[in-house]
């Protein structure tokens, strides 16, 4: 198989804040509505139709034009991206699987960077 055999689609689109409040009105206003909030990472979801927006605090690129810090592709497999990533030669910034517990049961993931410094995320939620 290849990587490409392991994600569906798009499943988020991380976007640093500055405040968290602020970015929630602002998305709000936009039509979405907020399915996740997670204190222990200071990170907040908000989706609208099939678009999800990962909000959090804490990053130095807040506040500069064109802010997106990584795009997210739904996985139903992380460890066997992974390893796929791995034989393809990707960039990886994970060399091994990450975890955070969003969610019911936490999500996994590994990061790998394209050109120009793009980060693609390879996100599984845990069922």
């Amino acid at each position: 198989m290849a990587l490409t055999d392991y994600f569906s689609g798009l499943q988020h689109v991380g976007i640093p804040a500055s405040s968290l409040t602020e970015a929630e009105t602002f998305w709000t206003k936009l039509g979405f509505k907020k399915i996740g909030d997670f204190p222990v990472g200071n990170v907040i979801f908000m989706q609208r139709q099939n678009l999800v927006i990962e909000a959090w605090t804490g990053d130095d690129i807040v506040g500069k034009p064109g802010a997106i810090n990584h795009i997210s592709l739904d996985v139903a497999d992380a460890e066997a991206a992974l390893v796929e990533a791995k034989k393809e030669g990707f960039n990886l910034i994970d060399h091994d699987i990450q975890h955070l517990p969003f969610w019911d049961k936490g999500i996994k993931f590994f990061n790998v960077q394209g050109p120009d410094g793009v980060i693609v995320e390879f996100c599984e939620i845990v069922k």
